[in-house]
């Protein structure tokens, strides 16, 4: 090897330890200045501005422990990665915290003092496919006040930043929120009334997970007034409600107080005394904001319910599309309270009318699909043939539940309304006129609020939401569905800290590819329409059939002419060749999603190799022309 050589392999090795040495330095420096900048989509590695809020209002540090089993090696691997991922979050609190956030990291081996504090805490261990015990959790504490997140999932990682805030605002609180319930129906439970001939009831499931966090408390439905302890007012199905108690709520909106209505306009579960019906019938129960609701600029269609083809239970003649199974897609991603939901399911649901007053602004937070129709009362049971007979989409969708925010106006600007009294007997009346009162009531809010608003109460009944069963003799709740999850993360997130409400949930780290969920609800769509287009043939040629057979009459009517007889082929081939572009539409979408899937894949494995080979090969030739130059 000749000096020349010698020198080049010199310089180059030295150049590669100045470089790697420099390297360490700035990142060394930079470690040092704490300087960082998130790049992701949705800023997945950046607190919201409630959590940064309700971090600076602590008195108090509060102390996470974090539970993870880091040394189990049959984790598997992409559980490994979210439970990196929990830990980058919670260095963000301790970060935002300034010294309020105490962060303790534990691993729980088996037989270990961490594993012993686990329990204590209330965290709970799992088991891997090959049946070994790991733990995934936290608690938060805050003097003596604990909160545990038990099991944390991937499932659930875009809410886990809100999780864990909540916690923290739960501990740092030294009561329990009051939650007024206004109910027309027995929704905390009702004793033995042998004189009403009334069983014993028991509380709702609802109602029994809202008393193990808040305090709860029963509000009538003919109170003029909502108590000042009560700071959430939770209505389910205000039948007959009154106009005082209308007024009541208005100036419980006015002062600040967080209100969240279930109404209806076919409560099937309340069956009340049918007026219309000689016989004795029952009918299904209603119930509105008659004057607030208008007030705030929306309506209840009361005479009908929505009946969709998109979201409807069961299939073939068993299916009910008043029966919705709402999926994901159906809710609204950028709310905190039903990006991750799951499914509702959403019994004879009503739908809101109109658009909100002004200076109020709408948030769609549950809607149905575009496939869509409002279908009468008398039909709302049916299902089958008979439900779809005649479906005509609406080609929008409908809003379910609705936030309405802004600065609210008084529904009652001349006042509290005086209640129904009969007429006086002129005789007996008191020969001095009543005195007027001052009207002291609130005409404006003094700041914005917002109310939720959603058109059915069905789904919060326990035969809608929840499956009892019997294990080893204890009676087990069982969610049916995400409605328990919905109802109570309304009023979770409106009983803590304000700053809650505004709390984004985090952004996925995967995300679905939108582009064949798109290409499958276009077929979806074609789908229902070659059905609904052999449906209108059919109904066509049962006219013409119809037609025909008055036009012979007599005893000859049951034989079929040929006029008929080419009616019916012709109905046959249409059947056909409708079931055949059905066939071809369901095996063109197939093979679509499928190649591009691929293609996705092969992009994303493929892309970084590519790139690397493709930079190993372009610095080669650099040095390659470098070398020839000298």
């Amino acid at each position: 090897m000749n000096k020349k050589h010698l020198e080049h392999l010199f310089y180059s090795a030295g150049g590669v330890v100045a470089l790697v040495v420099i390297l360490i330095a700035a990142n060394f420096i930079i470690s040092s200045l704490n300087l960082r900048a998130d790049l992701t989509q949705g800023s997945v590695y950046t607190l919201s501005p409630g959590t940064k809020a309700i971090l600076g209002k602590l008195e108090a540090p509060v102390k996470i422990r974090y539970y993870y089993s880091q040394g189990n090696s049959a984790l598997p691997v992409g559980l490994k990665t979210f439970a990196k991922r929990v830990e980058d979050l919670l260095g963000e609190f301790a970060r935002a915290g300034g010294g309020k956030v105490v962060i303790e990291r534990l691993n729980p081996e088996p037989d270990s003092d961490a594993e012993e504090s686990a329990t204590l805490d209330g965290i709970e261990g799992q088991l891997t496919n090959n049946q070994e015990k790991f733990y995934l959790g936290l608690s938060v504490g805050f003097l003596d006040q604990k909160a545990a997140l038990p099991v944390l999932a991937p499932d659930r990682e875009q809410l886990l930043e809100y999780d864990i805030t909540r916690a923290i605002t739960r501990v740092a609180s030294t009561t329990k929120p009051v939650i007024g319930v206004m109910s027309g129906l027995p929704v905390l439970g009702q004793p033995l009334n042998p004189m009403k001939k009334q069983q014993p009831t028991e509380p709702w499931t609802l109602m029994t997970e809202l008393q193990n966090l808040f305090t709860v408390k029963k509000i009538e439905l003919n109170v003029d007034k909502i108590p000042d302890e009560i700071k959430v007012l939770l209505v389910i199905h205000p039948r007959d409600i009154q106009e005082t108690t209308e007024f009541a709520i208005d100036q419980f909106v006015l002062r600040g107080g967080k209100l969240i209505a279930f109404m209806d306009s076919f409560a099937y579960f309340d069956q009340q005394p049918d007026m219309q019906n000689p016989l004795g019938g029952t009918a299904a129960g209603q119930s509105t904001f008659y004057r607030l609701l208008k007030h705030w600029g929306y309506g209840m269609e009361m005479g009908k319910v929505a009946a969709d083809l998109t979201y409807a239970s069961g299939a073939g003649p068993r299916i009910l599309p008043t029966l919705l199974s709402l999926p994901q897609d159906a809710l609204n991603k950028d709310d905190v309270v039903t990006s991750r939901v799951g499914t509702l399911l959403v019994p004879f649901a009503s739908i809101f009318t109109g658009k909100p007053a002004e200076g109020l602004t709408q948030t769609t937070l549950v809607q149905t699909s575009p496939n869509v129709m409002l279908a009468d009362l008398i039909i709302a049971t049916l299902s089958g043939e008979p439900s779809t007979r005649g479906f005509q989409p609406n080609g929008t969708p409908y809003p379910i539940a609705i936030r309405v925010s802004g600065k609210f106006k008084t529904a009652f600007p001349e006042g509290k309304p005086k209640p129904y009294e009969p007429p006086r007997d002129p005789k007996k009346a008191d020969a001095k006129a009543d005195e007027a009162k001052p009207d002291t009531s609130l005409k404006e809010a003094a700041a914005d609020n917002s109310v939720v608003l959603v058109s059915d109460v069905d789904m919060l009944t326990d035969n809608a939401a929840v499956e009892v069963q019997e294990v080893f003799g204890q009676k087990v709740i069982v969610p049916r569905n995400g409605n328990l999850n919905f109802a109570q993360s309304l009023v979770e997130q409106v009983a803590g800290d304000f700053d809650l409400t505004g709390l984004r949930s985090r952004a996925a780290f995967t995300r679905p590819l939108t582009v064949i969920q798109q290409m499958e609800s276009r077929a979806q769509q074609n789908y229902l329409g070659k059905i609904k287009e052999l449906e209108d043939t059919l109904q066509q040629t049962q006219e013409k059939l119809t037609a025909l057979q008055k036009q012979r009459g007599g005893a000859q009517s049951s034989i079929l002419t040929p006029e008929q007889q080419t009616e019916v082929d012709n109905f046959r081939k249409k059947t056909t060749a409708t079931k055949h572009d059905l066939k071809e539409l369901r095996k063109n979408l197939r093979e679509e999603s499928e190649t591009l899937q691929f293609w996705t894949k092969l992009i994303n494995i493929g892309s970084v190799p590519l790139l690397v080979v493709i930079l190993g090969v372009v610095l080669a030739l650099l040095r390659r022309r470098k070398v020839a130059a000298k």
